[in-house]
C-alpha cells in the first residue's frame, strides 16, 4: 500500500477561516490525505491566509516563507496559498511571491485534493484569477438560495458528500453539508452562520472578494452543532461577517432568534455564543434572546467603529455617541454583566480632533469589556481609499497611541467592576504555572482575557471542557482571576 500523502494546515486571521481550514481537512482527509500539525512533517503546508489589513497581509506573506524554508530540510516539498489573501490578490501574489507553489481560491476548494496533488506530483496549477464576488448571487436576497448551487461559497453545501469517511470526517449538518474535520481538541468552536457581506463600508474591502451576504439554513447550523457537541465541543461561537443580517435571504431577519434557544437546547452544549453584530441592525427582540436565554451567552460584539457622526457618514455607517450609549444602557438594563467588545479605527480621513474627543467620550462612557483600535490605511479598491483630507501618518500614529493606552486604561478598570461577581467559567487549558485557565460569558476566544481559575471542586482536579463557578477575587489587566465556587448547574 502506497504510503499516504500529508498535510499541514497552518490558518491565520478570524474564527472564518478556521471554519474554512476544518472544512479544507475533512475534504483532503476524505480522499486520503493524512493531515499532521506541524508543517515540516507534511508533504505539503497550507496557508489559510488573511487579507483584511496590511498588518494580516504581512502575516501572511511571512507564513508562506517560513514554510517555503522547510522545503529541502525536511519532509516538505511544496508551500501552497489559499484563503483571502489568495482569493483576493490571485495571480498578482503569485508573481509576487514565487516561493508559493500554488496560489488557489475559493473556487479551487471543489477539488483541492486534485489540485494539491498535481503540485506535488511536478505539475503546474494556474494561479486563481480574482473577480468581485459580489456579482456572483442575485441582488435580491430572496434569490440566492436558488443561485447558491453554482458558486463557491466556503461553509456552504456544494455537492451530496460521500457516504464511506473516515473516523472524525462527517458532514457537519447534512447529506449535502460540507465535510469538516475538527483542528484541535478545543472545547469551543466556531460555526458559520452565514458569508459574505452586504453593506458597503467605505474602508472595508471584504465584500469584494468574500461575496454578497447569504445565510445558511437553520438546520444546516443545528446539525453541525449536534455534530460538533459529539466531538466533544461544549461551547460555539457563531461567525459570519454580520450576524444581525442573518435570515433576509430567507424570509425573516428574525430568524436568529428563533435559532438561538434551539442551539442552546443541542445536548452537551454548555454555551452558545454569537459574535460580530451591527448597532444600527440590533433588534429588541434579538437583545432580548441574547440577554434572557440559558446557556446563550449575554455578549454583544459591536462594531461601533467610530461614535464621531461625521467619520461614521464618512465610513458609509450610522449612529453617534448618544444612540450607542443609549443601546448599551438597554443591554445592560436587561443584563447587567453582559459583556461588550468594539473595534475603532482612528485616523480616517478628514477625522478632526473634534471627532477623537468625541470618541473619546464614547469609550469612557461605554465601559467594554475588550476594545481593539487600528489606525486608518488605504485599503486598494475602497471607497475610503480616494478620500482626500487624509492625515499625515505621524498623526496617525500619535492618535492610535493614545486611544490605545485610553483603552488599555479603560477595559482594566472594566475588569476591576467586575470583582466580587460570579461568573460561569469553561475550562479551556490546565497550564503547569497558571493552572486551570477558561473564560466567562463576556469574553469570547482569541480577542479577549480570560479567567484564571484557584481552587478545586469536591476536591477534584479540573478537567478541560468543564462549566464551574467561581467568584472574580483578583484581575490581571484585562484578565480575572476567580476562586471556584461549584459545578455549574443547568
Amino acid at each position: 500500500m502506497p504510503e499516504r500523502r500529508t498535510v499541514a494546515l497552518v490558518t491565520l486571521g478570524c474564527a472564518r477561516n478556521e471554519v474554512d481550514s476544518e472544512e479544507l481537512a475533512g475534504r483532503l482527509e476524505a480522499d486520503g490525505w493524512q493531515l499532521v500539525e506541524d508543517a515540516e512533517d507534511a508533504d505539503v503546508a497550507v496557508v489559510n491566509t488573511c487579507g483584511f489589513v496590511e498588518a494580516a497581509k504581512k502575516d501572511s506573506v511571512d507564513a508562506l516563507l517560513e514554510a517555503n524554508d522547510l522545503k529541502g530540510h525536511g519532509k516538505t516539498q511544496a508551500v501552497v496559498a489559499v484563503g483571502c489573501m489568495a482569493e483576493r490578490y490571485g495571480k498578482e501574489l503569485a508573481e509576487a511571491l514565487p516561493e508559493a507553489d500554488g496560489v488557489l481560491g475559493f473556487d479551487d476548494y471543489a477539488d483541492i485534493s486534485g489540485r494539491l496533488q498535481t503540485i506535488l506530483s511536478g505539475g503546474s496549477v494556474e494561479a486563481h484569477t480574482p473577480r468581485d464576488r459580489r456579482k456572483l448571487l442575485p441582488i435580491s436576497p430572496a434569490e440566492r438560495q436558488l443561485a447558491k448551487a453554482d458558486v463557491a461559497l466556503p461553509g456552504h453545501a456544494d455537492a451530496a458528500a460521500p457516504t464511506d469517511l473516515p473516523e472524525g470526517v462527517a458532514p457537519a449538518s447534512g447529506p449535502r453539508a460540507p465535510l469538516r474535520r475538527r483542528l484541535g481538541t478545543n472545547p469551543v468552536a466556531s460555526v458559520k452562520l452565514a458569508s459574505g457581506c452586504d453593506r458597503r463600508c467605505s474602508f472595508c474591502a471584504i465584500p469584494s472578494f468574500r461575496g454578497s451576504f447569504i445565510s445558511r439554513r437553520p438546520s444546516d447550523v443545528l446539525g453541525e452543532t449536534r455534530w460538533l457537541a459529539e466531538q466533544g465541543v461544549k461551547e460555539v461561537m457563531l461567525v459570519s461577517e454580520n450576524n444581525t443580517s442573518y435570515g433576509k435571504d430567507l424570509g425573516d431577519i428574525r430568524l436568529l432568534e428563533t435559532l438561538l434557544p434551539e442551539l442552546a437546547a443541542v445536548d452537551g452544549i454548555e454555551r452558545v455564543r454569537v459574535s460580530y453584530l451591527q448597532p444600527a441592525e440590533m433588534r429588541p427582540g434579538l437583545i432580548d434572546v441574547l440577554t434572557s436565554t440559558e446557556k446563550v451567552a449575554p455578549y454583544f460584539d459591536l462594531s461601533f467603529q467610530h461614535s464621531a457622526p461625521g467619520v461614521l457618514r464618512a465610513m458609509r455607517r450610522f449612529g453617534d455617541t448618544d444612540r450607542f450609549l443609549e443601546l448599551l444602557d438597554t443591554i445592560r438594563s436587561k443584563a447587567p454583566q453582559a459583556g461588550v467588545r468594539s473595534n475603532f479605527i482612528v485616523g480616517f480621513p478628514g477625522e478632526t480632533e473634534a471627532d477623537v474627543a468625541e470618541l473619546e467620550r464614547f469609550l469612557t462612557g461605554a465601559r467594554l469589556d475588550a476594545i481593539g483600535v487600528f489606525g486608518y490605511s488605504d485599503e486598494e479598491g475602497t471607497e475610503a481609499a480616494t478620500y482626500d483630507a487624509k492625515l499625515d501618518q505621524d498623526v496617525v500614529d500619535a492618535r492610535l497611541a493614545h486611544i490605545s493606552r485610553l483603552a488599555e486604561e479603560l477595559t482594566s478598570q472594566r475588569a476591576d467592576e467586575r470583582l466580587g461577581e460570579t461568573v460561569e467559567v469553561l475550562v479551556e487549558s490546565l497550564d503547569e504555572e497558571e493552572g486551570p485557565l477558561g473564560r466567562a460569558a463576556h469574553q469570547a476566544p482569541e480577542t479577549d482575557g480570560q479567567i484564571r481559575l484557584t481552587g478545586t471542586i469536591g476536591g477534584d482536579a479540573l478537567q478541560v471542557g468543564r462549566m464551574v463557578v467561581a467568584k472574580v477575587v483578583g484581575t490581571e489587566g484585562v484578565d480575572l482571576v476567580a476562586e471556584c465556587l461549584e459545578e455549574a448547574r443547568r
